[in-house]
């Protein structure tokens, strides 16, 4: 069975891009969300498997977002935090944050994400 992902990112050329290149490499994206409200409820109805967040969402952070999905008793779904940024930009951040890892857009892919959800470094 394909990994469920919810991909959460504000922009919204990025969201279309990234669920047709995840959906050709095998992941079954469940959903997408523009904001953290929107993927919060995504992740209660959806219940995916992984959840991709980018980490600058407009006047929003991908960081607490992370903390909010990771904190809730009712999800088990693994968060992988995104960005255009390099892993440096952020580097304390993301390692301080509940996030699995990290994976820069423009190495987006299926195996970067089961990497990481099979237990691959950050």
């Amino acid at each position: 069975m394909p990994i469920r992902c919810l991909i959460v990112d504000d922009n919204h050329l990025f969201l279309r891009a990234a669920r047709v290149l995840l959906d050709r490499d095998g992941l079954d994206v469940a959903g997408i969300a523009s904001n953290g409200v929107a993927a919060l409820r995504a992740v209660e109805t959806l219940r995916p498997d992984v959840v991709l967040v980018d980490i600058s969402l407009g006047e929003e952070s991908g960081f607490a977002l992370a903390r909010s999905i990771v904190g809730d008793d009712k999800s088990d779904a693994t968060v992988i935090l995104i960005s255009t940024h390099s892993e440096a930009d952020f580097g304390d951040m993301i390692v301080s944050s509940p996030a699995a890892g990290f994976i820069p857009k423009p190495e987006l892919s299926a195996s970067a994400i089961q990497g990481i959800v099979n237990g691959g470094s950050r």
